[in-house]
């Protein structure tokens, strides 16, 4: 039987530090709150999933790890150093360092993401036709990054957290010969613009965050 690991990329929830973009909107503390709302949701969707090992990599001090551990009951691990792509790498490396025969990341910005997109994501990489599964985004990103094996090309001369991040990185595939396959669009929250879509897409009042009931 595969075994599958889950990795959530996340930042402890300082203000002033997280969701910059929309701390512009909302202010540095408000910004704070939302962006501990959406992990929450994250993390709470990530526990219905079976036969998934899951480990958030925090950006955050090594003191407060064992904190971030105990509050948010998840296994934890300490981000990398370097620029993101750098650091996935390093934690797609220590993950199948460990065993694992199929790895998916997610990052903390998308509260409602169907469990049903990672569930799938980890499906077809069991096909013998797939190498890399990718998540888009509205935005030009993607949400989820799932591989059967590492692959160092996915994390090379990417322009990260720009409308040309997914385009890059299926280049990138496709010179290297990864077969890749797409996941529907999502949605992530980095602006207040995002934020309002999020509320109207879940009926979540205003000042909440409302966690998907999606099996």
């Amino acid at each position: 039987m595969s075994r599958n690991a889950l990795i959530v990329f996340a930042r402890e929830p300082v203000p002033g530090q997280v969701k910059t973009r929309l701390a512009a909107s909302v202010g540095d503390i408000a910004a704070a709150d939302k962006y501990a709302s959406m992990l929450e949701n994250v993390l709470s969707n990530c526990r219905k999933l079976t036969g998934v090992e899951t480990t958030v990599f925090w950006d955050c001090n090594e003191a407060s790890l064992p904190l971030l551990e105990r509050r948010y009951e998840c296994r934890s691990k300490l981000q990398g150093v370097g620029k993101l792509g750098q650091r996935m790498q390093a934690a797609f490396a220590e993950i199948f360092g460990s065993g694992c025969d199929h790895c998916c990341i997610i990052g903390s910005d998308s509260p409602d993401l169907p469990v049903s997109y990672i569930l799938e994501a980890f499906d077809r990489l069991t096909s013998p036709q797939t190498d890399a599964v990718f998540g888009p985004t509205h935005d030009g990103g993607y949400y989820l990054l799932g591989l059967s094996r590492l692959w160092p090309q996915l994390f090379e001369n990417i322009d990260w957290s720009t409308p040309q991040t997914l385009l890059q990185s299926l280049d990138a595939a496709g010179k290297a010969g990864i077969r890749a396959a797409l996941l529907p669009k999502w949605y992530d929250i980095d602006t207040l613009d995002d934020l309002e879509e999020y509320r109207a897409r879940t009926g979540a009042k205003s000042g909440m965050l409302r966690v998907s009931e999606e099996l």
